[in-house]
This record gives C-alpha cells, sequence and structure tokens, in this order.
C-alpha cells in the first residue's frame, strides 16, 4: 500500500516536471524572440550596463580577489575527476547495459555571450558553468550506479537526492529488492538520456 502511495507521488512529480520543462521551453522562446526582435537596442543596453574588467577588480572586496586562487584551484581535480567517470562510464556502463549520461546535457556553457559580462566575469561564470554541470553530470552518473547495484533507500532521511533515488526500495525491503532488482536494472536501459 505504501509503495502505490509513492508511485502514485512519483507520477505527479514527472507530471509536474514535464509541465515545468515545457513552460520553460516556452519561456527560452519567447526571450529569444524578443531578443531577435530587439537585438540592436538589447546589445547597446548591455554595453551599456557592462563594467569594465580592471574597474571590476579594483572594486572587488579584497577577500574577494584573494580567495580567487583557492577556487580556481579546485578546477584541476575537477578536470581529473571528470576524466576519470566520463572513462569509467565509457567501459562499465556498456558492461551494465546502462545508457550512457550525456555530458552536454549537464555542461552547458554559454554564458560567455551575454554582452554585460566583462571578461573576468565571463570567466567566473565558465568555471561556475564547468563545475556545476559536471557534479550534475558526475550525479547522473553515479544514480544510475547507484540504481544498478545498491538501489534501497537510506533508514535517514536524505537532504539531496538524486533523480533515481525515488525508484529505490525502502530500508530494509529485502523482498521487493530480491524480486524486482531486474527490474530497475532493465529501466537504466530504457532510460532517456
Amino acid at each position: 500500500m505504501e509503495h502505490q502511495k509513492i508511485d502514485e507521488l512519483v507520477a505527479r512529480i514527472k507530471v509536474l516536471e514535464a509541465e515545468l520543462e515545457s513552460e520553460l521551453q516556452q519561456e527560452y522562446e519567447r526571450f529569444t524572440c524578443e531578443i531577435t526582435k530587439k537585438r540592436d537596442e538589447i546589445l547597446a543596453s548591455y554595453r551599456k550596463e557592462r563594467q569594465g574588467a580592471w574597474r571590476y577588480l579594483f572594486t572587488a572586496p579584497i577577500l574577494n580577489l584573494l580567495s580567487a586562487p583557492v577556487i580556481w584551484s579546485v578546477l584541476f581535480p575537477a578536470l581529473i575527476l571528470d576524466g576519470f567517470v566520463t572513462i569509467y562510464q565509457w567501459i562499465c556502463f556498456p558492461i551494465y547495459k546502462i545508457s550512457k549520461v550525456k555530458r552536454q546535457d549537464y555542461i552547458i556553457i554559454d554564458r560567455h555571450r551575454l554582452a554585460y559580462l566583462n571578461s573576468i566575469e565571463k570567466l567566473n561564470c565558465l568555471y561556475c558553468s564547468y563545475f556545476n554541470g559536471l557534479m550534475g553530470y558526475i550525479t547522473e552518473v553515479a544514480g544510475r550506479t547507484e540504481q544498478y547495484w545498491c538501489p534501497i533507500r537510506h533508514a535517514t532521511r536524505v537532504k539531496s537526492m538524486h533523480g533515481n533515488y525515488k525508484k529505490f526500495f525502502d530500508y530494509g525491503d529485502s523482498e521487493n529488492f530480491r524480486q524486482r532488482l531486474a527490474e530497475l536494472r532493465e529501466d537504466l536501459r530504457e532510460e532517456k538520456e
């Protein structure tokens, strides 16, 4: 009975997610259409609002400037992690018959086109787009791996769940785990990328 309620909630969430995706797409299309119509006017406005890189640096709080090397130093381990996760997926997912995660669905690099950002802000946006997209990509790879090997919910509440977690079996539900594990693994083959 509990699973029926959870399945109903998951189904409603999926409908709402699809509706949200549709609304976001419509908003994006309206925005794109508006930009196309007023391109020159918008670009002029953006250029007017852009703060020069030197002024940006001279007005930035000193602690922000001093912490920048620490922030950027995380990029190197992130690149290595990206490489390892990508290689892992290339090797292991075909063995387990798990559909691969498309990096380009998670790592979106587009903010550099915004004319109201100076070169430093664009570089910072590049970093954030890459790093946060990478975390989403890795979370999806890890979520599919977890669904294949150990799709069991935790006994305590999880603060942040990946998209596959809601399909997992209740903690201590050995019967469903044994009976439906193959079903969850099969679901990974059909996973929409």
